[in-house]
C-alpha cells in the first residue's frame, strides 16, 4: 500500500469566494475556498476505489468518527457501494459510530475524550476502517487506535480526509489532502458547531472566529 494524496501547499491561498456558492450568513466569516466541493468528491471515489482494491472481498467495519467525518464518511461508502454493485470484487460492509472532543474554539484542548464505545468489543477478530475528516497533530487518532486495538480486531486501517502538514504523530494509510497548518471548516468540518452546512472546504478568517467562539 503506497500512501499517495493531494498536497495543497503553504502559500495557496485558495479560492475567491465570488467564484463559488457559499451561504450568504457565512461569506464575511471566511478567507477563501481551499477545496471546491467537486474536488472532494472526485478524490473521494478514487479512495474508494483504493480501499476496495487493497481489500478485496474481506467484510469490513467502517468506523466512522463523528461529527466531522459524517459527510465524508457517508460519501466514500456511497462510492464504495458502487463499486461493489459495479465491480467483480466488492466488500460486505458494517458501519458503527464514534466520537471524540478534542477542539475548544480553534484550539486542541490537550483533554481526548472518547465518547461511545460501548460497542467496540464486536470488533474483535473484524477488518477496520477508521474514517476521519482531519488530522490535526495524530494525537486523537493515536488514542483512538489504542483503544480500538484493546478490542483485538484482526486489522486497522484510517482514511482520513485531510491531514494537516508538519506536525503529525500519526499518517494514515489513506489521505484525501495534504493541507497547511490552518483551520479549515466546511464539508462538515466545524468551529464551535458552525459551517458543518459549507459544500466546500474553507479557510475561516479572524472575523469568524471571534463571532462564534465560545
Amino acid at each position: 500500500m503506497t500512501e499517495s494524496y493531494i498536497e495543497i501547499p503553504d502559500n495557496s491561498k485558495g479560492y475567491n469566494l465570488d467564484m463559488f456558492c457559499v451561504p450568504k450568513h457565512y461569506e464575511q466569516y471566511l478567507d477563501s475556498v481551499l477545496i471546491p466541493h467537486g474536488v472532494i468528491s472526485d478524490r473521494t471515489e478514487r479512495l474508494a476505489r483504493n480501499i476496495v482494491k487493497d481489500m478485496g472481498e474481506d467484510e469490513l467495519v467502517v468506523l466512522c468518527v463523528l461529527k466531522g467525518g459524517y459527510k465524508f464518511c457517508a460519501d466514500l461508502l456511497d462510492y464504495i457501494k458502487a463499486l461493489n454493485r459495479n465491480s467483480e470484487r466488492s466488500i460486505r460492509m458494517s458501519v458503527d459510530f464514534i466520537r471524540l472532543k478534542s477542539y475548544e474554539n480553534d484550539k486542541s484542548s490537550g483533554d481526548i475524550r472518547v465518547i461511545g464505545i460501548d460497542s467496540l468489543s464486536t470488533l474483535a477478530g473484524k477488518n477496520v476502517l477508521i474514517v476521519e475528516d482531519i488530522v490535526d497533530t495524530g494525537r486523537t487518532m493515536k488514542k483512538l487506535l489504542k483503544v480500538v486495538n484493546e478490542n483485538s480486531p484482526k486489522s486497522v486501517q484510517v482514511c482520513s480526509l485531510l491531514v494537516k502538514r508538519g506536525k503529525n504523530e500519526y499518517r494514515p494509510a489513506y489521505i484525501g489532502f495534504e493541507v497547511p497548518d490552518k483551520f479549515v471548516v466546511g464539508y462538515a468540518l466545524d468551529y464551535n458547531e458552525y459551517f458543518r452546512d459549507l459544500n466546500h472546504i474553507c479557510i475561516i478568517n479572524d472575523e469568524g472566529k471571534k463571532k462564534f467562539a465560545v
